[in-house]
């Protein structure tokens, strides 16, 4: 053991650590500066566990003792255990079910006690990390063939799928951020082009009058058809996929969006899809399921969020008000100023100068998990290493659009800084795992 532990300490990348503290550190500080009460004891409301950033900070030491366990375990313990952590984690969510509350619109959250709350579902992004890792690292795992991505996806999308079923569609929308690790092994582009297509359908389906994009859509079969008039004399099956493809688009637009929209999306996601792209929302689509109803003038209420975080952000100019002088944020003019919409309480607090700093230090963050992805041996650290990468930019990038309105507001909290004992731990497990198994890079681990 004794020369072990110089070893460790000379593989770990310090960097990142130092990142993850500096980021955590802001979030307390953050969430200090909303929540914190004129003539309130600092020391002893850091103490007794009762303040929102006392339990940040608390769940901070503890994810600083869990994260230096990590760094004190056998790298070679995560991919012998990656399934049993997907076990184990399907298995969390599947407990919701029987066991979980509603909060705040969402069925994902159980419980425990009196004050403390575990969301499976943001567990669950470690285990499907190491599975997803292990099973792409397998020497008998050839991802060229479609069974294999196909099992690939399953594996990202079975929590996901779960996650739909509990009303945190939010959420659920993360776990497509693994298809980026699936790419870098091999995924064809095709199929994250064809992802993307199906996406930019949908909003068109939402924006265009869909007689008319039934037309467009057919003018556009059309075109390409005669394009390709060479290719598909020469071979008919061409003609056939064509005309496959177009019924599929249609039918999306036609019959499938609506579906969604009525019968999946809860009212308010409805809602503030409908607010992010500027429409008021079609009457085939206001009532959303079995008896409710959308109240006239919601489109008001629905944008209110986003435009107390955008006038927030604006008010703290260049060098932001300070700490504790904010006028938006200090007397909740912003909805939920401490979760999802953390950034604009630093936008208010510290200005242009402190939002800048954050997306610096996110940008490094995001770029040093890439360099230290590319820089192993093993396929298994380093597909964890990119599912790692993906699930942060994923929440960084969606958290800030949605928080200056160019994204419907989701739930999205962004790492490390948002209040949540949940995401703080996880977010750090999933973090101190990859720079554990960078510690020993020179290992080949499957």
């Amino acid at each position: 053991m004794s020369q072990r532990n110089p070893e460790i300490s000379k593989g770990v990348d310090w960097s990142l650590v130092w990142l993850w503290a500096l980021l955590s550190f802001i979030g307390i500080m953050a969430i200090f500066g909303v929540t914190y009460h004129e003539g309130d004891n600092v020391l002893q409301t850091f103490l007794r566990f009762r303040t929102d950033y006392s339990r940040q900070f608390y769940f901070f030491v503890a994810s600083a003792f869990i994260g230096m366990f990590i760094l004190l375990t056998d790298s070679k313990f995560f991919p012998a255990t990656a399934n049993l952590w997907y076990a184990a984690g399907i298995l969390l969510i599947l407990l919701v079910f029987p066991l979980g509350s509603k909060v705040k619109g969402t069925e994902s959250i159980i419980k425990v006690g009196g004050s403390f709350q575990f969301q499976p579902a943001e567990f669950c992004k470690i285990c499907v990390c190491l599975a997803l890792a292990k099973y792409l690292s397998r020497p008998e795992t050839d991802f060229r063939r479609t069974q294999s991505q196909l099992i690939a996806a399953g594996i990202a999308l079975l929590p996901a799928a779960f996650s739909i079923m509990q009303s945190e569609t939010g959420l659920a929308l993360v776990y497509l951020s693994f298809f980026i690790v699936m790419y870098r092994e091999g995924l064809s582009s095709a199929v994250l082009i064809i992802g993307f297509s199906i996406g930019t359908l949908i909003v068109a389906t939402l924006l265009v009058e869909k007689n008319l994009l039934a037309i467009i859509l057919t003018a556009i079969a059309a075109f390409v058809i005669y394009i390709m008039r060479r290719q598909i004399k020469r071979n008919r099956a061409l003609l056939v996929n064509i005309v496959l493809l177009w019924g599929l688009c249609v039918g999306i637009q036609r019959f499938g969006v609506p579906f969604i929209f009525k019968h999946i999306l809860a009212t308010h996601q409805v809602e503030r899809i409908f607010s992010t792209i500027g429409k008021d929302i079609p009457s085939e689509y206001k009532k959303v399921q079995k008896g409710d109803q959308v109240k006239v003038g919601v489109k008001k209420d629905v944008d209110y969020n986003v435009k107390q975080s955008k006038i927030a952000i604006g008010s703290g100019g260049f060098a932001g008000k300070g700490l504790l002088k904010g006028t938006q944020t200090r007397f909740d003019f912003v909805p939920e100023q401490r979760t999802d919409f953390i950034f604009c309480t630093i936008g208010e607090g510290f200005g242009f100068i402190g939002s800048l700093v954050l997306l610096v230090l996110y940008l490094v963050l995001l770029f040093r998990i890439v360099t230290v992805a590319e820089r192993q041996r093993s396929v298994f650290s380093r597909c964890y290493a990119y599912g790692v990468g993906a699930v942060f930019f994923f929440h960084i990038a969606i958290n800030l659009a949605m928080t200056v309105g160019l994204a419907p507001v989701i739930g999205i909290p962004l790492p490390f800084v948002s209040y949540g004992g949940t995401s703080l731990l996880t977010n750090t497990i999933l973090l101190f795992i990859l720079i554990r198994l960078d510690a020993d890079r020179q290992m080949v681990l499957r």
